[in-house]
């Protein structure tokens, strides 16, 4: 369970860094720079979240930071379209990072699907676990 959580954080942190990259690719056109600068700040909270979400203090807290995340990742993925759709960077240029957005936003959702179905079945026989403990495991 450590190394899934470690693997995760690590890729987090790699998607901000490929989204650091792109904006700073990026022509230096107001329009570009705005939307450079959406797609900035909700790729690289993503990790965050999952790393706030990895030291949780209740399951609520928990699901909640996971939440964010993916609420983070289908930002990304929007301004991701516009850049494209505005033909600021092709299609083609933004495939992969569009990818390995989509990827990552169904992760998030099965984890918080996993883990509020975990959460509730424990509760319905009374035990109350650690948060971290609700991470679901990667059976692949």
């Amino acid at each position: 369970m450590k190394s899934e959580r470690q693997d995760l954080r690590k890729r987090t942190k790699e998607f901000a860094l490929r989204i650091v990259k792109l904006y700073v690719a990026l022509p230096k056109s107001p329009e570009a720079q705005v939307l450079g600068k959406q797609v900035l700040r909700s790729g690289t909270s993503v990790g965050a979240h999952y790393h706030e979400a990895c030291r949780a203090k209740s399951n609520p807290d928990f699901i909640n930071k996971l939440e964010g995340g993916l609420q983070e990742l289908e930002e990304t993925l929007y301004w991701l379209e516009l850049l494209g759709e505005a033909k600021i960077f092709s299609e083609e240029r933004l495939k992969p990072i569009c990818e390995e957005t989509e990827e990552l936003l169904a992760m998030f959702v099965t984890m918080v699907k996993g883990v509020k179905e975990k959460a509730k079945m424990l509760r319905s026989k009374g035990i109350i676990p650690h948060p971290s403990a609700l991470i679901p495991k990667d059976n692949g």
